[in-house]
């Protein structure tokens, strides 16, 4: 699959290399496991003197090696004598780049952690030593969530306040999908494109190794996604555990409950029969697994919450993998591709919900977008939107399918909705619509 898209982020990244050549940058780069974060760093510095480090799990004299075959090869600088430490070594690189510019790219940088952890401390005095003489463009990317958060904004952390920038890679935009779907099989239906949207989340390696493999319909997608030697299966399992350490288990069952729609706390915790206040908090906080979400104008303070796994895979993972795991146990996967069609309409449903609230986004026409329920939950509407600078709102209804949207009974929920907000929406337009996955 070719490169698609990130136009802006490449931008971004030219311009810091520009200022870089003046006086040096640091720039943490963040995304999740698979979202494309090498590649884009990559593109953005093709034709450009650049070193690329991977941080493998490895001791760091063998680190060391490699990277300074990097600088021989890359920069034609042998470094005399063998460098055992990666401190020396980017005190070695952060002198050169006053004589010369260059690009810097640690890959997994958090994995220092777990390989030699004064590594950060030493960055950080050589860094202040020399950045004002510097014209080095530091780039450090990492995919471990919890981990770089703690190194760069955790004032106990030796590299708190010394990035200079930072740039979040997100899953392609709708529009992107549909231009890859569109490319790979120029007859795609609606249910086709909700199934990419549906398993991958617009995540970069996930797409691309479905349309590498031709699995372009929604048939084929699950062809490829449930078989024995499937590299979606252990893909959750891979992700997290890491993330979670000996507690996973205890974080895996409250985000299957959550993939499944038990979404209230008193929920959750029926589900898994124990308190889950402080897990939700570092799923939400620690993690950015979970968001926690309210009515939209609700006040602050209410207790009228929600919780959503917001990534696509991980909802779809813990709705059908994790969940059904004892199928995968015994190779039943014909069982469970069953048991996944049999589910998937109301499934897609929220998913449907998501990808039209994630296109209103993209649209930049709104100034606050959310749901709307009420404490009982016996009136709900899927998506409002509203332009606080034009004082216009459409309230939305989302089905699969286009005939099963009553607008009649949506004008019923808009006046108890706007009874229940009041002022909020006074003297607005109100356009009622009906969204289904023939406006995709």
């Amino acid at each position: 699959m070719r490169f698609y898209n990130r136009e802006k982020e490449i931008e971004r990244l030219r311009d810091i290399r520009e200022r870089s050549t003046r006086n040096a940058r640091m720039t943490v780069v963040m995304g999740r496991r698979r979202i494309g974060k090498t590649q884009l760093l990559l593109r953005a510095t093709e034709g450009q003197p650049t070193l690329y480090f991977f941080v493998a799990r490895k001791a760091e004299n063998y680190l060391c090696q490699d990277f300074q075959q990097e600088i021989k090869d890359k920069l034609g600088i042998p470094l005399l004598g063998e460098i055992s430490s990666f401190g020396k070594l980017f005190g070695f690189l952060m002198e050169l780049s006053k004589e010369r510019a260059f690009n810097l790219i640690v890959d997994e940088f958090q994995e220092f952690y777990n390989i030699a952890p004064s590594v950060y401390s030493d960055m950080q005095r050589h860094w202040d030593l020399n950045k004002d003489e510097s014209k080095i463009n530091l780039l450090l990317s990492g995919s471990v969530y919890s981990l770089m958060h703690k190194i760069f904004e955790n004032s106990k952390e030796p590299l708190f306040g010394r990035s200079t920038g930072m740039l979040m890679v997100r899953p392609f935009e709708t529009s992107v999908l549909k231009e890859i779907l569109a490319e790979h099989n120029p007859e795609y239906t609606a249910e086709d494109l909700l199934a990419l949207y549906a398993f991958t989340g617009g995540v970069a390696k996930y797409v691309q190794l479905l349309m590498d493999a031709g699995a372009c319909t929604m048939e084929a997608m699950l062809d490829y996604i449930v078989r024995e030697d499937s590299t979606f299966i252990p893909e959750g399992k891979n992700m997290l555990v890491e993330e979670f350490g000996k507690e996973y288990t205890n974080y895996f069952t409250i985000l299957s409950a959550i993939a499944r729609g038990e979404n209230t706390r008193a929920k959750i915790e029926a589900v898994v029969n124990r308190k889950v206040g402080g897990y939700l908090t570092k799923l939400e906080g620690d993690y950015g697994l979970i968001s926690k979400v309210t009515p939209i104008f609700s006040k602050v303070e209410t207790k009228n919450v929600r919780y959503t796994l917001e990534d696509n895979f991980l909802t779809f993972w813990f709705r059908f993998v994790y969940k059904y795991s004892y199928m995968i146990e015994i190779g039943a996967y014909g069982q469970l591709r069953e048991v996944i069609e049999r589910d998937y309409p109301v499934f897609s449903g929220k998913i449907l919900e998501r990808y039209f609230r994630t296109k209103l986004v993209e649209q930049k026409r709104f100034t606050r977008i959310g749901g709307y329920w009420d404490r009982k939950g016996e009136n709900e509407i899927d998506l409002v939107a509203v332009n606080e600078l034009e004082n216009t709102a459409e309230i939305i209804e989302i089905k699969r399918n286009a005939t099963k949207i009553n607008m009649n009974q949506l004008n019923e929920k808009s006046v108890q909705f706007r009874r229940v907000v009041g002022k909020e929406l006074e003297g607005y337009t109100i356009q009622l619509r009906g969204l289904s996955m023939e406006d995709m």
